[in-house]
Order: C-alpha cells, then structure tokens, then sequence
C-alpha cells in the first residue's frame, strides 16, 4: 500500500507538467517518461520558463532542455539529473518535475543535504565578500534598452558574475562566467560610462553610474577572464 501510495503521489505531483501547456508540441504519456525520447518544445515558443514561469529576459538568459518531457525550463529548474531508460540508463539533465518523479525522490525547498548554490544565497550575504559588488545596466542587443541590477564577483567564486535584480534579492537571477572573455572600453562621446564582455559571438554591455566605477569594473573582470583568484599581498580587489 506503501508503494501504491507513492505512485499516486509522483503521478500527481507530474500531472500539470505533462497536460495543459498548448504549445503545440505532443506531450508525453506518463508511463511513457524516461522511456522514449521527448520531442523537444522549440525555445521561441516560450517566453518564461515552463516551470517556476520566471521570464528569459536580458539577465535570464539560459534556457535549457528537459531530456525527459522536453520543455523549456532555467538552469535553476533543470538542476537535477535522472537516468533515462531510451538513452542506456545514462544520467541525463532534468527537470524537477521529472526527478521527482522518475526517481521517487522527494525535493525539498532547500534542497536538503545538497550544498547551497550560490544563485540561492542572499545578496547581501555575497556581496560582503565580494572582490567587487555595485549596481549596472546590462544593455539588451540593440543596446537602446536594458535592466538595471545588482552585480557581484565573489570572492570565493572569483571567475564568475552573479547578477541579482536587486542589493537585498535571495538569489541571484543568473551568473557570466568570466573565463576567457575580453573586456572592451566602449568610449563614446556622450555621458553614459561602457565597457563590454566579449567572447566570440557572445557580447554583454554594460553601463557603470561614473567613469571611475566603470574602470573598476573592467580591470576585475579582466583579472577573472584571465583566471587570477587570488590577490597579491597589499593588493586591493579591484587595483
């Protein structure tokens, strides 16, 4: 009865993420899950994400793929993994949705057991051991708009940016990492203070508030693109 139970459970936990979605892509049958190859929901279908319904905008960026059901879900979303019986039993990246309910396991809200990922951790809490914290526009790819937010290069993560909506926010929205990309002075003749990362076809701008603010910017990044973790003796984060 124990295991009759659990079944029912997971069946009803995964029912509203097999049905209901008119996105013109077959869903699955339940039994079906893990079984046979999803047909994937194709990314300009969605806008948000098809789980926690967090928009992709200029900071959310990275849509990914449930290798279960196929849908369309963030990094924060598809954070799990479960072997899949169509791809020889290899663990493959999921949903939470589908965890649960291949796998039987139960999630909890923080994720017990698990290390605390630093996307979940207050901003407050990392930008008071940051290398550099403030706040900057990310430009969209016109660069006549963008999002204003809460950018940090911690110091215990020191080759990634983490970028929150806000200084007080509990998570972060996304991270860059920093690695390998090369930081471009954007001197323009009216007021506002740029710089970009780029990285082949890849290409982020920023606005920073005064030039001073800026150059701070661009000499930490240009330290993480380069791999320097650490800082010399005497030296400030962002010299």
């Amino acid at each position: 009865q124990d295991a009759i139970d659990r079944k029912e459970k997971r069946s009803e936990t995964f029912k509203t993420a097999v049905h209901g979605l008119e996105t013109g892509t077959p869903a699955l049958k339940t039994e079906e899950l893990g079984r046979r190859a999803p047909q994937w929901v194709r990314d300009n279908l969605v806008t948000m994400c098809m789980r926690c319904k967090e928009p992709f905008n200029a900071i959310m960026r990275r849509r990914h793929h449930c290798r279960a059901c196929g849908y369309v879900v963030c990094a924060r979303c598809s954070d799990y993994k479960a072997e899949l019986q169509y791809d020889g039993n290899r663990l493959n990246r999921v949903c939470q949705e589908c965890y649960v309910f291949l796998t039987g396991h139960v999630v909890l809200e923080d994720r017990e057991g698990k290390h605390k990922g630093i996307l979940e951790k207050e901003a407050a809490e990392v930008s008071g051991r940051s290398l550099l914290c403030s706040s900057l526009q990310l430009l969209d790819k016109n660069g006549k708009g963008g999002t204003r937010g809460w950018f940090v290069i911690p110091q215990d993560d020191p080759l990634v940016l983490y970028i929150y909506a806000a200084p007080q926010d509990v998570r972060a929205h996304t991270s860059i990492p920093l690695l390998g990309y090369q930081v471009r002075d954007l001197s323009q003749g009216d007021s506002r203070h740029l710089f970009q990362l780029a990285q082949s076809r890849q290409v982020y701008t920023f606005v920073a508030d005064t030039e001073e603010l800026k150059r701070r910017w661009m000499r930490a990044m240009a330290r993480s693109a380069a791999g320097i973790t650490h800082l010399e003796e005497g030296e400030d984060a962002d010299s």
